[in-house]
């Protein structure tokens, strides 16, 4: 019975240079990509031989962004100016979208039609008067823009409807689905751009004054620099958290249950210097705490959280997760390269926590536990611990041995399901250019694999 199955997607945000869904240029909006252009056909937006006269890449295993993004928003104008013309923009659930969308929408479609016109650049680099939202520029900007304006608020139409419609297919059949939304905000983004008060921002010029990332550890001997706008908790604070509470009531319409990533930074943030080279020069400071979190209780409702509070141990985020009741995340892959108290072993677990065997950011389990790549005594300790006696029984000895803990939740990612080797990992963290492109073919995640996953459930007694 599959009453609480759950998938869980990556952000689901528009993304720019790079790709990352944890980069997007709005915390509120859906990316155009997912937009199904089957469905816009059977609507009669669009035909089948228009979609077929663009090359969308013919990568089985990766997508092609590059070709993505040039043909891609031309097909959608097509759609656009053929919705039109038969009166979807006029009709009350059209405007009804709008209207209850009007918190980001009108600003999110402003922020990219003015971002093209100046050919792709962030606001920062637009002209003054824009750039600092003068309301003449923004008169100007809106009538001159009005085409491509209305045309972004028609892709957020067409993302809007086609998620709602997936998500309820998925809740009727027993899955919900985890949302993730990065802490942080990009600094080329609708959101910083619209409420520059809310980050830590030069008054007037708006460069950030520190930053985003994390200091060194066994990862990283530098550190990373992530360049996000760091927040200014005590503005936030004063406006009782609007903005956050408006994007966790999005995400309550979007998702069944949110995972928070860098959940640590609602304790305690690490902050850089702007300009700085790296992770090394920045300093520890305090954030909201349970202040965010009651905030974000007020606008939740049925939605469930899950906080990832993975990196360095704070007592404090402990402490916060046990009074608000989210459970924090296990790593099977950090589990065996420790002390036998680890945090990760399954051993160690307490039931309300969500067990992984890899995040985005991790290889995949094929490619983490090839005997070449870990300590003699590290394989030791996984043979034992699991009854592990050969390489290729690893992966189903950790799946087994995830279901079989009294973790909650279980999730694993479908490289993993599908066992498949490191070329298939979504993220290495710190590069740019390879990464967030693997795809799933149509058919390789089979009934096999859905057997195995329902014999895992039922034998452990997880439905």
């Amino acid at each position: 019975k599959a009453d609480n199955l759950l998938w869980q997607t990556l952000p689901l945000g528009p993304t720019g240079y790079g790709d990352s869904p944890y980069q997007s240029f709005s915390t509120f909006a859906g990316y155009p990509y997912y937009i199904d252009l089957e469905l816009l056909i059977e609507d009669g937006y669009l035909t089948k031989e228009i979609c077929d006269s663009y090359d969308f890449g013919d990568n089985e295993h990766y997508v092609d962004y590059e070709k993505i993004y040039l043909s891609r928003f031309k097909v959608l104008k097509i759609a656009f100016d053929n919705a039109r013309e038969q009166g979807l923009t006029e009709t009350g659930d059209y405007q009804k979208f709008l209207t209850e969308n009007a918190y980001w929408l009108d600003d999110y479609a402003l922020y990219m039609a003015v971002k093209n016109s100046f050919g792709g650049v962030c606001f920062m680099e637009w002209d003054e008067d824009i750039r600092l939202r003068k309301a003449a520029a923004l008169r100007k900007y809106r009538k001159k823009l009005a085409e491509e304006i209305a045309f972004y608020c028609f892709q957020q139409y067409l993302f809007a409807k086609q998620w709602k419609e997936l998500k309820a297919y998925a809740n009727k059949k027993g899955i919900g689905i985890v949302g993730d939304i990065p802490i942080y905000v990009a600094l080329d983004s609708a959101d910083v751009w619209t409420h520059p008060e809310l980050f830590l921002l030069d008054e007037e010029n708006l460069t950030p004054l520190k930053v985003a990332g994390v200091p060194p550890d066994a990862f990283s001997e530098d550190g990373q620099l992530w360049g996000n706008p760091l927040y200014r908790w005590d503005v936030q604070e004063k406006t009782d958290f609007a903005w956050w509470k408006e994007r966790m009531k999005a995400s309550g319409r979007l998702y069944d249950v949110v995972r928070i990533d860098h959940f640590i930074g609602v304790v305690q943030y690490y902050a850089i210097p702007a300009g700085a080279e790296d992770g090394k020069a920045g300093e520890w400071l305090k954030g909201p705490g349970k202040k965010l979190t009651d905030a974000i209780g007020q606008v939740i409702g049925d939605t469930k959280i899950i906080a990832e509070d993975l990196g360095i141990f704070v007592p404090e985020v402990k402490a916060l997760l046990e009074e608000t009741g989210y459970p924090g995340m296990k790593i099977i892959e950090f589990a065996f390269s420790g002390d036998r108290f680890n945090e990760h072993l399954p051993h160690m677990y307490t039931p309300n926590s969500v067990v992984y065997g890899g995040t985005h950011d991790n290889e995949t389990l094929v490619g983490y536990f090839k005997p070449e790549e870990r300590q003699w005594w590290e394989l030791q300790y996984i043979a034992d611990y699991m009854g592990v006696s050969h390489q290729d029984q690893v992966v189903d000895r950790v799946m087994f041995t995830a279901y079989g803990s009294v973790a909650s939740v279980v999730i694993f990612q479908a490289q993993d399901v599908l066992k498949l080797d490191n070329w298939a990992r979504m993220n290495t963290p710190g590069t740019v250019g390879s990464n967030w492109r693997w795809r799933m073919r149509s058919g390789e995640l089979n009934q096999g694999h859905a057997d195995h996953l329902a014999w895992l459930v039922d034998t452990f007694g997880r439905f």
